[in-house]
This record gives C-alpha cells, sequence and structure tokens, in this order.
C-alpha cells in the first residue's frame, strides 16, 4: 500500500473554516486512500468535514497532510494543491 507525506501552511485568510473544510472533503473522496491532517497536537479524517473544522487551523499553520491507499500520490498532490490555491479564495 501506498503512504506519502506532505507538510503545507493554512494560505487563505479565513483559514480551514465551513466552505474550505467542505472542498476538502469532497475533494478527497474522490480518491481511493485514506487522507489524514495532522495540526500540532490535532488529527482529522479528510472526508469528515466537523473533523476538519475541529482542527482550528487558521492562516499560517502548518499541517501535514498523509494518504495512503492506492491513490496515495494522486490525493497528496491535489490536497497540497488545494491549499496552494488558498480554497479559491481570494485572500
Amino acid at each position: 500500500m501506498n503512504k506519502c507525506q506532505n507538510k503545507v501552511t493554512i494560505v487563505n485568510k479565513l483559514g480551514l473554516h465551513a466552505r474550505a473544510a467542505t472542498k476538502l472533503a469532497k475533494l478527497t473522496q474522490k480518491f481511493d486512500a485514506a487522507i489524514t491532517l495532522q495540526l500540532e497536537d490535532k488529527h482529522a479524517q479528510a472526508d469528515s468535514i466537523m473533523a476538519l473544522m475541529l482542527l482550528t487551523g487558521s492562516q499560517g499553520k502548518e499541517v501535514l497532510v498523509t494518504a495512503e491507499g492506492e491513490d496515495a500520490q494522486s490525493a497528496l498532490e491535489a490536497v497540497c494543491q488545494l491549499f496552494s490555491d488558498r480554497f479559491d479564495e481570494p485572500e
């Protein structure tokens, strides 16, 4: 089973709020991979909007993204791109 990790920084102004968490959860459901996020000592499954919001990820925080499964590399790249694109938010 494939497993990969990468650290990303939350760059959008509002952080990992409801709309961003929803986009992330919907994106991760497209892949055959289990994706988790770790922010400090908290962990969340990326397909759970509520769990993502409970991470309370704000702008500037660093998040460790782990993907495990058949599509692990593709899933990790897509998640990292979503963070880089500020969840398609203007700022």
